[in-house]
């Protein structure tokens, strides 16, 4: 029976951890130690006597990671990754606060779209506001101290397969081949994941592949902060897709060690921020006044640029053949444009349909369809919420989906209401924040407030 997405999100917001562990298996391996791979650790850690972690960056050393090249830039932890956080992590937003994360309640956060000041949603989740190494370092601090975890610094260069599963993972360690055998193992190896390869080469089937081509350029700046309690800890100006203009967007968050984040984003030949004259000119005449008040602090470093080419997505629960004993979560599953901010929200969304599969004690030795169909749901509300603006942009052509030109048009009247009517901008922040489903917005209540409130304020 086809699952209700509605429901699968509700179910995942409100699941928590089992209140002591309950082992299904023996030994897990995770490849990668991003923070979707570390937070598959975490709920591996309630399921399996062992738990090893297998990354080529060593997981002891404190800070960014080389293997994160994105590190440097502006990331978004959403409310409904927050939540899933808090309940992995008890005490994760206290902690984060004491090392100089800032708290941003409803009231301290400003959001403009085309110039236009956003309402207020009094009683919207509170956002944490700090830079990608605090929370992933926070996370990989705790996921060491489990005493069932282990990492190790290896280069995963292959799976083993026996029967009808995986056995366990090749690695290379300071070029000495090893092989961790394995009664789970989870892929968590980002947008370069070889999964895909090693399937093939293992008699599998590969996975079909989707792209949206976006050509998105973002550069990113630090610059020092003096409040310690700023008024607005977090402020975005967005503007329409398929607007013209040669910025997208940008957005500054408060961070820890009294800094500002700054960041700004275009398409294709658009890159603006490159330089920091030109970083600082922009904040300073194309946004609200918070931009340029930023921007009169001194910038600390280089700017940091990135190019995204694509949004990606591998459909796994589409193949007829996949092993037992397998799953892949995070990145190496989907990865969307980072101007919606869903990346670390997804893979927590993940790490709970991964819980919420074990906790039913499934029979390891079948491939892991509930978990497949569960984070289906996951990654289709994501896609659908970021590949349904990028489509809007002027060099996007497609591929567009059945019915795309009426979707459209309820999605800008709904976009439009955001900035006037309260109620329309509560569901979106929450379709936006992945802690409903997009089908909660396409109601018809929604959609008629939404015409009504642009109807009052055309």
């Amino acid at each position: 029976m086809p699952l209700s997405p509605a429901r699968v999100f509700a179910t995942l917001n409100a699941a928590r951890p089992p209140d002591q562990a309950s082992p299904v298996m023996g030994k897990a391996v995770v490849l990668g130690g991003s923070v979707a791979g570390l937070l598959a650790a975490r709920v591996l850690s309630d399921y399996a006597e062992h738990v090893v972690v297998i990354d080529r960056d060593d997981l002891a050393v404190p800070g960014g990671r080389p293997g994160v090249p994105q590190g440097t830039q502006l990331h978004a932890l959403l409310p409904g990754g927050l939540i899933q956080f808090e309940q992995l992590f008890p005490g994760f937003r206290k902690q984060a606060l004491a090392q100089g994360a800032v708290e941003a309640p409803p009231e301290a956060r400003r959001s403009y779209l085309d110039g236009r000041l956003k309402v207020v949603v009094p009683d919207d989740a509170d956002s944490l506001s700090g830079s990608r190494p605090l929370l992933e370092g926070l996370i990989r601090q705790q996921v060491r101290r489990l005493s069932n975890v282990t990492t190790v610094t290896a280069r995963a260069t292959g799976l083993v397969f026996g029967g009808a599963g995986v056995t366990g993972v090749r690695c290379d360690v300071d070029g000495a081949p090893r092989t961790e055998q394995a009664a789970f193992v989870v892929d968590a190896m980002g947008r370069s994941s070889r999964l895909s390869e090693w399937l093939e080469q293992g008699g599998w089937d590969r996975p079909a592949t989707r792209r949206m081509t976006v050509h998105l350029n973002y550069a990113t700046a630090v610059f020092r902060r003096d409040e310690p309690h700023p008024t607005f800890p977090i402020v975005l100006a967005l503007h329409s897709p398929g607007r013209p203009a040669d910025v997208a967007g940008a957005a500054f968050f408060a961070i820890e060690n009294g800094r500002w984040m700054a960041m700004m984003a275009g398409y294709q030949d658009s890159r603006p921020g490159r330089t920091a004259d030109d970083f600082v000119r922009r904040l300073r005449e194309q946004f609200p006044p918070e931009f340029g008040e930023v921007a009169d602090n001194e910038m600390l470093g280089d700017v940091q640029t990135y190019r995204h080419a694509d949004s990606r997505r591998r459909d796994f629960h589409a193949l007829r053949r996949f092993p037992a004993r397998l799953v892949s979560v995070g990145d190496a599953v989907a990865s969307f444009n980072p101007v919606y901010g869903q990346g670390m929200t997804a893979a927590a969304l993940h790490a709970a349909c991964l819980s919420l599969y074990l906790r039913s004690r499934p029979d390891l030795d079948v491939p892991a369809r509930r978990f497949l169909d569960l984070q289906k749901v996951v990654v289709e509300a994501a896609w659908s919420t970021s590949t349904s603006a990028d489509l809007a942009l002027p060099h996007v052509d497609g591929p567009y989906p059945r019915g795309y030109r009426l979707s459209s048009w309820i999605s800008r009247q709904i976009l439009t209401a955001t900035v006037t009517d309260v109620r329309v901008a509560r569901r979106f922040n929450e379709v936006v924040s992945m802690r409903e489903h997009p089908s909660s917005l396409a109601t018809p209540g929604v959609i008629l407030a939404a015409l009504r409130a642009n109807r009052r304020h055309g």
